[in-house]
């Protein structure tokens, strides 16, 4: 058997192999050679990392790169010692069989505080629905909100509350809760008071007329 036969030959056919169905490409399969690539076989290997949103094995980082197995193996460790030694935000970690980016330890906290950050703004359709409502007729219960959307809304009003986004203000004679917008509202939104939110409320039904209907439905 030829050397670029044994290089090819499908991983499946050693006895055992955790990479069954796997295999090495060589160069000349490839319709590029990343030697000759700006940074070379490192920097093409870190550009592949930087996509990939689950650990990659080395064999298929090989294929990928029409290297030897061992030489990625080489070039994985290498550079996973040098982000710790540059205590960079991130590091490259293996996990089981596969490698992958990852921030660094030391930075949990900023990095748990940006993700936090972004679930805020990235609120379900029926959430911004709740907001609106309840931003354009505070003080409200949750029982008016849900009569102007038309679902219970206990789920996401508790939501938003955890968001910061809303607050219990006081309670009616009935003893329903009142809420009301934040100050971190304003924030999120730009806004320094309620009165520089659009003119959307003469849009939205009539509370006084909301709180008959919940009384005749009742």
């Amino acid at each position: 058997m030829s050397d670029h036969e044994d290089l090819t030959r499908p991983v499946d056919e050693v006895p055992d192999s955790p990479h069954a169905g796997l295999s090495e490409a060589a160069p000349d399969e490839l319709a590029f050679d990343v030697g000759e690539l700006p940074g070379g076989a490192r920097a093409a290997l870190e550009a592949v990392l930087m996509v990939a949103d689950e650990p990659i094995s080395a064999i298929r980082l090989a294929a990928v790169l029409g290297l030897p197995t061992a030489a990625v193996e080489e070039l994985l460790g290498d550079l996973a010692e040098e982000y710790l030694t540059q205590l960079r935000g991130f590091e490259l970690r293996q996990v089981g069989d596969g490698w992958r980016f990852y921030s660094a330890a030391p930075y949990a906290d900023v990095v748990g505080r940006f993700v936090l950050d972004g679930q805020t703004a990235r609120l379900t359709q029926a959430a911004l629905e709740t907001l609106a409502v309840i931003a354009y007729r505070q003080p409200v219960t949750r029982g008016q909100v849900s009569a102007v959307r038309g679902v219970n809304v206990d789920s996401v009003v508790r939501t938003l509350g955890a968001r910061g986004l809303v607050h219990e203000v006081g309670t009616e004679p009935s003893g329903a809760v009142l809420y009301a917008t934040t100050p971190y509202f304003l924030e999120r939104m730009g806004l320094t008071s309620l009165d520089e939110l659009p003119p959307l409320a003469p849009y939205l039904p009539d509370l006084a007329q909301l709180d008959l209907d919940e009384g005749a439905a009742r």
